[in-house]
């Protein structure tokens, strides 16, 4: 059986959204929208079935909006989820957000 090709996560700000392809094919999206300094993560979904894409969306979004000296609020219960399970990206959840994360719910895509 073949290996998957690998993915490949990119911002798309004239669509708000992280995407991650494989080969030609979309992967998954996290959608957003900045507010201030901050960028909101609203959804994420992934878009076949393949283990480890809404993480490595996550964790490219999340890399990408640190190294732009950016905060996080976690509106997407799965992003919440992840960092949650992640907890040295926590800091990146401003303190008016960070109830976000305690918020009780499912982790959402895969």
């Amino acid at each position: 059986m073949d290996d998957p090709p690998p993915l490949t996560i990119r911002d798309v700000p004239e669509r708000d959204r992280y995407e991650a392809a494989a080969g030609d094919a979309l992967a998954g999206i996290v959608a957003y929208r900045r507010h201030g300094d901050d960028v909101v993560l609203a959804h994420t979904e992934v878009l076949v079935e393949r283990r480890g894409v809404g993480g490595a969306l996550a964790q490219a979004a999340l890399d990408d909006i640190r190294a732009r000296g950016l905060g996080v609020v976690p509106a997407c219960p799965f992003i919440a989820a992840w960092i949650r399970r992640h907890p040295g990206y926590a800091d990146l959840v401003p303190e008016a957000a960070r109830h976000l994360l305690d918020a009780a719910g499912g982790d959402g895509a895969g």
